[in-house]
């Protein structure tokens, strides 16, 4: 067991050796936070009130229907968003609007894009030449070692805390073990207080990548019983599922979870192990998933499927996101000083 002296000592040498970029000067940002492109979840009033707040914000390219829609969200946001925002693209055959995402993005120059559940090349070999970042979703050392090879210019590192999809590696084992391909790590999983941003950038991350206690904000176009889950329901009623999408997924364990069981049927398992079939049950799958949350996200039902994560533990109220910001300001201010 190491002790706390031991533990400290370490994190003390390995902050000597990391890269001294975060994510205030990789984005030009006030405070090292990302709020998290959340599917459903985030819009355009968000990531303006970010950008006013002085973070950053992403929104999922999903969260549009269409590429017109996706378009004049982009158009809006360059004319009225007061500093950087990105996108996050689905990388995968899943998406079979990723082409056209990509295009809208690199058409807009958005500041920055964070790639999930796919290869990010050829994101990176249309957005270098614009001078657009990206950064990439990672797990694990493997995949972490790709996409630097690919030309990724900083890692989120998604870790056994995370929201929605989630990794496997704790973010004090993960942090530290992808601080030494060089380039900015970016903590994503379990923070909710300006006391845990602190301690991730002591691990050694750049900043932190935090989207559950932003659910329950104001400026979110979810419905009020979403948001009350959030307030109502704590770090303990967070459970994994794999039926939304076929992949692990975080999820506020209600009623109507707990009827439903959180692993795929005996019909999706046999159909996602077929060589010939998987890809399109994988697809079909993702659809299902997605739709069922649509329709949990933005009205009443007794078929409450809410992703979440541990995060909603400090979550108290409905509240602004100007609101939700300050105070992970002053705590991360109140940690500093301590030390």
């Amino acid at each position: 067991m190491i002790s706390e002296y031991s533990l400290n000592f370490l994190i003390k040498i390995i902050t000597m050796s990391i890269p001294t970029q975060t994510l205030r000067e990789i984005l030009g940002i006030e405070f090292p936070v990302i709020m998290a492109p959340m599917f459903l979840v985030s819009n355009t009033d968000m990531l303006i009130a970010a950008a006013e707040n002085g973070i950053t914000a992403a929104v999922p390219a999903l969260n549009y229907r269409t590429d017109e829609a996706f378009r004049a969200a982009l158009k809006l946001l360059k004319e009225k968003c007061p500093g950087p925002f990105g996108v996050n693209l689905i990388t995968n055959q899943s998406n079979y609007k990723y082409p056209e995402q990509l295009k809208a993005c690199v058409d807009y120059k958005v500041d920055y894009i964070i790639t999930s559940l796919g290869s990010p090349q050829p994101v990176i070999d249309a957005c270098k030449p614009h001078g657009i970042k990206v950064l990439c979703d990672v797990v694990n050392e493997e995949y972490a070692a790709k996409v630097v090879a690919m030309g990724a210019d900083a890692l989120i590192a998604v870790n056994a805390e995370a929201g929605g999809h989630l990794g496997k590696i704790p973010s004090a084992e993960l942090i530290p073990s992808l601080l030494k391909f060089g380039i900015p790590v970016i903590s994503a999983g379990g923070v909710g207080t300006g006391e845990g941003i602190y301690q991730k950038m002591q691990l050694g991350a750049a900043g932190v990548s935090m989207g559950s206690i932003f659910i329950a904000s104001k400026e979110a176009p979810v419905s009020e019983e979403y948001k009350q889950a959030c307030v109502d329901y704590s770090a303990d009623d967070i459970v994994v599922t794999t039926r939304l999408s076929g992949t692990p997924c975080t999820v506020i364990n209600t009623p109507y979870v707990r009827e439903s069981g959180l692993k795929q049927n005996w019909l999706e398992n046999l159909l996602n192990k077929h060589r010939s079939l998987k890809r399109y049950a994988k697809m079909l799958t993702f659809y299902k998933g997605m739709k069922s949350l649509e329709k949990a996200a933005f009205s009443a039902t007794y078929k409450t499927m809410w992703v979440a994560g541990q995060s909603i533990e400090h979550v108290h109220a409905v509240e602004s996101i100007a609101v939700i910001v300050d105070r992970l300001k002053r705590e991360y201010a109140a940690a500093e000083k301590v030390g």
